[in-house]
């Protein structure tokens, strides 16, 4: 009788519309359950085993690598026209402003679609007549990849859209408010609390907003939140908080011929190098002033814009930094998944040689997870491996970030190199 039961079950489960994917989803969620209670990703603790220098060595060294950069040239063109006569009075900003015309969508019912729904949303704005769905086969070719980057996003913009899409760090709340009054919605990449719906659990992860709006007397912006609400309403203390987490980056959605005009209202923010020496500066003006896991982020903060400045000397004693401080957070707010979103600290250590530190932290990361859907993790790790002499244990990597994210082109591009086929 038991066992006829169940076989029923099983054949219901297969016939049923819906019955097999949420058996499946409860499955999994018991798993991943057990995982981390078993094994809490927020005791992983990845030590370097570089020394660092004194963080006023650093500092010092942040400044150096900004100011030798001071004069880069803008890489948008054309480039912006620039008047040499400097405005008697800035054209104050209104103390509200609401975009419309952001068609909302939420993320659930799919796999992780935080960033698909949102980048959806932002295009929406500028006539585009895709959906989640649509960005989400591009982005997210295997279901269950765990993250998806700006970088990837602002490809997914410019290949697939005929729209071009501004990425830049070290935004402010007064040029989010200048951009959305300028008409332009900005999709913003932030570090929050949320209640895990597999795990039951509540811990840091990121996430995306589109901004539309804001009203100083409310001290609050608009997001359209694919994990919330439409217009879901967010303090300006509390994104200065959470937007911190990701070096303030920002990324505006714009017609090729708008160019000029947002990099007008971009100003300083239009050359992509400028836009890191200020995400570094800030950096190191909130490491002098910040404690806990706010000055964790300060230091990580430093280190991903020496990355982009290629200072991968100064990035990596900024990393040392931000791994020295995690041991000493609380376990209930370390950020833990923030290397499956943030790659920074793999370039600082391959191009300074520390290829056992990116092993290390690359299989801290990976055996954290439940499910190690982390293709840039492995395919750092198979570098790392390789310049070790490694080479088996390197394929094996590359081949396996290539099953969880298909066509990954770094990892092709290495295999290739290597002389073996993906």
């Amino acid at each position: 009788m038991v066992i006829g039961a169940v076989l029923l079950l099983g054949l219901v489960s297969v016939i049923v519309p819906g019955i097999r994917e949420r058996i499946a989803w409860r499955v999994e969620q018991v798993r991943t359950r057990v995982f981390y209670v078993l094994f809490p990703p927020e005791e992983a603790v990845f030590v370097p085993n570089s020394p660092s220098q004194s963080v006023e060595e650093v500092v010092q060294a942040t400044f150096q690598a900004a100011t030798a950069l001071a004069n880069v040239a803008p890489t948008l063109t054309p480039a912006p026209a620039v008047s040499t006569t400097p405005a008697a009075t800035p054209t104050p900003l209104p103390g509200s402003f609401a975009l419309q015309g952001v068609r909302y969508e939420d993320q659930h019912g799919l796999w992780n679609y935080c960033a698909p729904a949102t980048l959806s949303m932002g295009l929406s704005f500028w006539g585009w007549e895709g959906n989640r769905v649509t960005a989400g086969q591009w982005l997210k070719p295997f279901e269950k990849d765990k993250n998806v980057m700006p970088n990837e996003m602002q490809a997914f913009v410019e290949e697939q859209t005929g729209l071009k899409a501004a990425l830049r760090s070290g935004g402010t709340l007064e040029l989010l408010k200048k951009l959305i009054a300028g008409g332009y919605p900005v999709i913003i990449e932030k570090g929050t609390y949320i209640l895990e719906t597999t795990t039951g659990r509540t811990s840091w992860m990121g996430h995306y907003n589109v901004m539309t709006g804001y009203d100083d007397a409310k001290n609050q912006f608009v997001a359209q939140d694919s994990y919330y609400t439409p217009d879901y309403p967010l303090d300006y203390a509390l994104l200065q908080e959470e937007w911190r987490a990701f070096n303030y980056v920002f990324l505006v959605i714009y017609p090729p011929d708008h160019e000029a005009q947002l990099l007008a209202l971009l100003g300083e923010y239009a050359d992509p190098a400028a836009s890191e020496q200020i995400a570094a500066r800030t950096a190191s003006e909130e490491i002098a002033t910040l404690e806990g896991v706010t000055k964790f982020f300060a230091w990580f903060n430093r280190g991903s814009s020496l990355v982009h400045l290629q200072d991968y000397a100064g990035a990596a004693q900024a990393y040392d930094e931000a791994f020295k401080l995690y041991p000493t957070l609380e376990k209930e707010i370390r950020p833990w998944r923030i290397t499956w979103y943030q790659t920074g600290p793999y370039f600082a250590y391959y191009y300074t040689a520390r290829y056992q530190d990116v092993i290390d932290l690359a299989t801290t990361t990976l055996d954290a997870a439940s499910e190690p859907y982390l293709e840039e993790n492995y395919y750092w790790r198979a570098r790392a491996r390789a310049a070790m002499g490694d080479t088996q244990g390197a394929v094996d990597d590359l081949r396996t970030s290539l099953k969880y994210h298909p066509d990954f082109s770094p990892s092709v591009l290495v295999l290739q190199e290597m002389g073996y086929s993906p």
